[in-house]
């Protein structure tokens, strides 16, 4: 936030200073807004005709600063920084077609030389590009059901690494039995058989076999 805020104080100065210094000498006295913008780039040397107001330098000026606050708007660093590289692409460019104009190019005290608007232009570029490095952006927000899953869902969905799905219980083949007896089978199903009866042993003394094995006579 810190970052934006001063990055944004730095475009918004630099975009000013650009905007201001077409309406300063640049050269030999002479105002940038007086220079024509398709001299710029066409082969022939910069011409001394006096262009209007939105046919000079002030145009591409303008739109780096229209550039600068949308940029600033939408916190888009880009958008600042190619309102910087607008700015100085057009003053360097300048700056070639009037020493191919001119020979050379002086800096005088007396006015004669490179005046004030082109130091405006390169200082408001140069704060546009660092406004640009200086402000954070814009930061994606990470969507709130990333950790705490979607809204209603009672728990995060089993998986084969952490929620393993218990196997089913084991069922029983013979019959199933209770406090009251054996469970009746169901109607689509046989009956159960019933246990094959054994006799129980005698023992010795019981009634019907006295002392002796069975089928014997007393």
């Amino acid at each position: 936030m810190v970052r934006n805020v001063l990055g944004s104080i730095l475009a918004l100065i630099g975009a000013t200073a650009a905007v201001s210094s077409p309406f300063r000498a640049w050269y030999d006295g002479r105002h940038g807004r007086y220079y024509r913008l398709g001299d710029l780039f066409t082969g022939a040397e910069v011409t001394d005709a006096r262009a209007t107001l939105f046919g000079s330098l002030l145009l591409p000026f303008v739109v780096a600063a229209a550039a600068t606050l949308i940029g600033i708007a939408l916190r888009s660093r880009l958008l600042v920084a190619f309102a910087g590289v607008v700015v100085l692409a057009f003053t360097v460019l300048w700056m070639v077609r009037v020493g191919q104009a001119e020979g050379r190019m002086v800096v005088a005290g007396d006015g004669s030389g490179l005046g004030l608007g082109v130091a405006g232009a390169v200082v408001g570029g140069a704060l546009l590009l660092l406004g640009a490095a200086v402000m954070s952006g814009r930061q994606k927000r990470q969507p709130e059901y990333a950790d705490q899953g979607y809204a209603g869902d009672s728990g995060p969905e089993p998986t084969h690494f952490t929620d393993p799905v218990p196997p089913p219980a084991p069922t029983l083949d013979g019959p199933q039995h209770t406090l009251e007896g054996p469970m009746q089978p169901y109607a689509d199903q046989p009956p159960y058989p019933d246990p094959p009866y054994e006799e129980p042993p005698y023992e010795e003394g019981q009634h019907g076999h006295p002392g002796g094995q069975p089928g014997d006579k007393p």
